[in-house]
C-alpha cells in the first residue's frame, strides 16, 4: 500500500514537471530566417549570423529560402509554415517587398513579430520592424564617388544600370535611384526605375541578383551601345558578371563599375580593380540584430525601435574603394576586408 503510494506520488510530481517544463514560460523560443535565396553570399552571411545569434540566446531557428530571387510563392509557404510551428518571430528579406504583406499580416495577426531584413515591405510598417542598411545613401555615395571620379568626363558619361528584377522592389529603386541622385541625374518618380530622360542613360536590364544574369545583362546593353563607360550594378555577384562580359570584348579596362553589398568576393574584387567602389553592408548584423529582437519580444512583449529620424532600424554603411575622392569618407580594400559583412 506504500508502495503504491509512493509511485502515485512520484508519478504526480513527474507530470507536474513536465507541464512545468512544457508552459510558456519554460518553452525554447522559437525563431525563422527566410531568405531570398540559400546560394547568394549576403543570404549565406545572414544566415550564419541568425544561427550563431540563436545558438547564444538559446532560440530554435528555422531557415528557409526562395529557389531564387522573386520567388515569392515559396517565401508565403515558408511563412505560413513558420506560423504553424508557433514562432515567436520571423525575420524576412522579402523576394516582392508589396505581394508578400499579406503573408506578414497574417503572421503579425497569430501574434508574431515579423523583422524585415534589408529589403523594406511596402508599405515599410507591414512589418513590425526594418533592420536595414540605408538603401538610398548606399547608392548615393557610389553615384557621388562615380561622378568624382570621371570629373569633366561625367558631362558625356554612358551609363548602363544592372538591376534586380522586374518587379522593382524597394531594394531594388532604392539603390538604383539613390545612384542616380548621387551623379546628378534628375529622379522622376523615385520608386521607379527607367523613367528618366538623361540622354547619358543607354538603358537597364534585369540580373536577379546574380553572375549570370549579370553577365547576360551586360552583353544586351553592349549590344545597344558598344560606348558604355559606366557600370551600376545590384550587388556584387551581378557586377562580377558585368566585368566578365567587359573582358570578353575587350572593355574591362575602360569602363567604371560600381556596386552595392561589401562581401568579402566583392571586396576582393575592389582590391583587384574589377569594381571601382562598392557600399558595404552589414547582414551578419542585421540577422544577429533581428534574433536578439525576437527573443526580447518573446519574454518581455518589447518591439524594436527605428533609428532617430527614420522608418527603420539603420545597420550602416561604408563606401569601399581604392581610389578616395576628397569629401567622400571612404574605406580601403584592405581594411574592408578585415570588415566584410562582419
Amino acid at each position: 500500500m506504500k508502495l503504491k503510494s509512493a509511485l502515485k506520488m512520484s508519478l504526480t510530481g513527474a507530470v507536474a514537471v513536465t507541464a512545468l517544463l512544457a508552459s510558456p514560460a519554460f518553452a525554447q523560443t522559437g525563431a525563422c530566417l527566410i531568405t531570398k535565396t540559400d546560394t547568394n553570399p549576403f543570404f549565406v552571411k545572414m544566415r550564419e549570423g541568425a544561427q550563431a545569434a540563436a545558438d547564444e540566446h538559446g532560440i530554435t531557428l528555422q531557415t528557409h529560402a526562395g529557389r531564387l530571387d522573386g520567388d515569392v510563392e515559396t517565401q508565403i509557404a515558408a511563412i505560413e509554415s513558420c506560423i504553424a510551428s508557433g514562432v515567436s518571430g520571423i525575420l524576412i528579406t522579402p523576394s516582392d517587398s508589396r505581394a508578400l504583406v499579406p503573408a506578414v499580416t497574417q503572421a503579425r495577426e497569430n501574434g508574431v513579430l515579423v523583422i524585415a531584413l534589408d529589403t523594406p515591405f511596402e508599405p515599410i510598417d507591414a512589418a513590425d520592424s526594418t533592420f536595414a542598411t540605408d538603401n538610398f545613401l548606399a547608392g548615393v555615395l557610389i553615384g557621388e564617388w562615380a561622378l568624382a571620379q570621371m570629373g569633366d568626363g561625367a558631362a558625356d558619361a554612358r551609363i548602363a544600370t544592372l538591376d534586380l528584377n522586374p518587379s522593382q522592389v524597394s531594394v531594388d529603386y532604392l539603390r538604383n535611384q539613390g545612384f542616380m541622385t548621387g551623379f546628378g541625374i534628375d529622379v522622376k518618380d523615385p520608386t521607379r526605375i527607367g523613367d528618366e530622360d538623361d540622354p547619358r542613360i543607354v538603358g537597364s536590364d534585369v540580373t536577379n541578383g546574380n553572375e549570370e544574369g549579370g553577365r547576360t545583362a551586360m552583353e544586351n546593353l553592349l549590344q545597344r551601345d558598344q560606348s558604355i563607360n559606366l557600370v551600376y550594378t545590384i550587388n556584387e555577384p551581378a557586377a562580377a558578371g558585368a566585368f566578365e562580359a567587359l573582358r570578353s570584348v575587350g572593355r574591362q579596362d575602360d569602363v567604371i563599375i560600381v556596386s552595392v553589398d561589401g562581401g568579402c568576393p566583392g571586396v576582393q574584387n575592389v582590391a583587384e580593380g574589377i569594381i571601382g567602389a562598392t557600399s558595404m553592408q552589414f547582414p551578419l548584423l542585421m540577422a544577429s540584430l533581428g534574433i536578439e529582437a525576437i527573443k526580447a519580444f518573446a519574454e518581455t512583449g518589447a518591439k524594436p525601435e527605428n533609428s532617430e529620424g527614420l522608418d527603420f532600424f539603420n545597420t550602416g554603411v561604408e563606401l569601399i574603394t581604392d581610389s578616395p575622392v576628397e569629401g567622400i569618407p571612404s574605406i580601403t580594400s584592405e581594411e574592408g576586408l578585415a570588415r566584410c559583412w562582419g
